[in-house]
């Protein structure tokens, strides 16, 4: 790793054992057979020529062939960590019903799903537990003490605390245990071992029973629950959004029991948090607005032609999205929505108002003539604003970062990637919604006189009188 270019420093933590079911600060969950992190520092982008993914991909290419060892390599998460973006998570009071579960689902993903990488799952590694089980109907035969087995038993593994001792300028003590020697430890030990009844010593292999079973290294619970999660990554230019969707359909099309619960949590529920937060605030910046506007226009139907202003150009975001093949970002696109509205509020009212004016000033034109002198009028303050909000975005929304002090233009840093989908939803959304303000909006200011001058016309002809007939 430390032969590729562009790597400033790196920072490495190991520990003997992976970290169970937990994580760390960057990585708030992941398997337990985690042994060790690096932490890799970069030079400055314009101090390097390859970008922060190829650095990436070519460690992922050169540690690959590592015997016994699975490197995964991850961006750093600016914000709160989430961990991997696909993140299944499969609860049951039944803990029997997990395990299967969980390998049915990472086997599919494996197999059947294009674009992830780096799966791995919360399931206790491959390991062998003995349980010592107790005939006590034999024992008793026997005369034993069953409380004698457990001293027994750890005189052959971890030993049994006499006393503590505490060195000097220690902090905590040191427990003093005594057990066999290394030779007479382990398994078959556990065979040989005996104690002393009132007929004298007897192997407890006589009424004890070794039994091999998996291991259960922890166990993970939410709220009581006990569970286990599948954590996966994707690979570059792949939207995780999609491959969520796609195994989500698949599990809905299979059989599960009904005490089995499958939920996606991580980036996904973050995403869906996300959405309902800026949804609401999009509401209620529509309500105030409209209190607003009814409080200075006195019309309820101008008042609706503008906030309808405002969800049409949302269709132009969405369109933005289309032709670049951008992502709906959860937060910046949804908060260019809402910062988008103010503008194209700001358009609508310019408008409505002038026609307004224009109305009380001239009541005998035709209101043909009324709204093309308010287009006229109220072209150029439309299209300044338009042009200018565009253009001070559009480097930011290409994904350009101009540096006016240095005088130097970068594609693709890291501050300038942030913020473009917030710059390309306005741009996208303002360009279009410009359109429907010149468009659009004179038309439905057009449409009472014509709904009136329908209604007359209609009413004209029910009330005109009928001619007699002759005879």
């Amino acid at each position: 790793m430390l032969d590729i270019p562009g790597i400033r420093s790196l920072d490495a933590k190991t520990s003997l054992s992976g970290q169970a079911g937990g994580g760390s600060m960057f990585r708030p969950s992941s398997g337990g057979d985690r042994i060790g992190q690096m932490y890799l520092e970069l030079h400055e982008l314009s101090e390097r020529d390859l970008s922060s993914t190829e650095i990436l991909e070519r460690i992922r290419f050169q540690t690959i062939d590592i015997p016994g060892i699975v490197v995964e390599v991850e961006k750093h998460e600016m914000g709160p960590p989430v961990g991997k973006p696909i993140q299944i998570e499969f609860s049951s009071y039944n803990r029997d019903l997990l395990e299967p579960a969980v390998s049915r689902v990472r086997s599919f993903m494996q197999n059947e799903v294009v674009g992830i990488r780096d799966i791995e799952d919360t399931l206790s590694l491959p390991g062998v537990e003995w349980i010592l089980s107790v005939d006590r109907a034999q024992a008793a035969f026997y005369g034993a003490d069953v409380s004698q087995v457990g001293i027994a038993v750890q005189l052959v593994t971890k030993g049994i605390m006499v006393s503590e001792y505490r060195p000097d300028r220690a902090a905590d003590s040191v427990d003093i245990r005594v057990r066999f020697p290394e030779a007479a430890r382990g398994i078959r030990a556990l065979q040989d071992l005996t104690i002393a009844t009132p007929s004298g010593l007897v192997p407890i292999s006589n009424f004890v029973e070794l039994e091999p079973r998996a291991n259960v290294d922890t166990l993970q619970r939410v709220d009581g629950i006990p569970i286990h999660q599948i954590l996966a990554g994707v690979e570059p230019g792949v939207l995780a959004d999609y491959k969520v969707q796609e195994i989500e359909a698949w599990i809905n099309e299979q059989e599960w029991p009904g005490q089995l619960n499958i939920r996606f949590r991580g980036a996904n529920e973050e995403q869906e948090q996300s959405l309902e937060f800026v949804g609401f605030a999009f509401l209620m910046s529509l309500l105030l607005m409209y209190i607003l506007l009814v409080t200075q226009f006195n019309s309820f139907y101008q008042s609706g032609l503008i906030l309808f202003a405002v969800v049409l150009s949302t269709a132009g975001v969405l369109l933005g999205l289309l032709i670049t093949g951008g992502a709906f970002s959860a937060v910046l696109t949804g908060v260019g929505v809402v910062a988008l509205a103010g503008i194209v509020v700001n358009n609508n009212i310019v408008l409505i108002d002038t026609y307004n004016h224009i109305r009380r000033e001239h009541p005998d034109l035709d209101y043909v003539q009324l709204i093309v002198r308010t287009g006229a009028q109220r072209l150029r303050p439309v299209m300044l604003t338009t042009v200018t909000t565009v253009l001070g975005l559009l480097p930011l929304a290409c994904n350009l970062s101009v540096d006016l002090v240095n005088r130097t233009v970068v594609y693709g840093s890291q501050m300038a990637s942030f913020w473009v989908p917030l710059s390309q939803a306005i741009v996208s959304g303002l360009t279009f919604s410009t359109l429907l303000t010149l468009v659009t909006t004179p038309a439905m200011l057009a449409m009472p006189h014509q709904t009136k001058a329908i209604w007359q016309r209609a009413k004209t002809i029910l009330t005109k009188p009928t001619a007699p007939a002759a005879t």
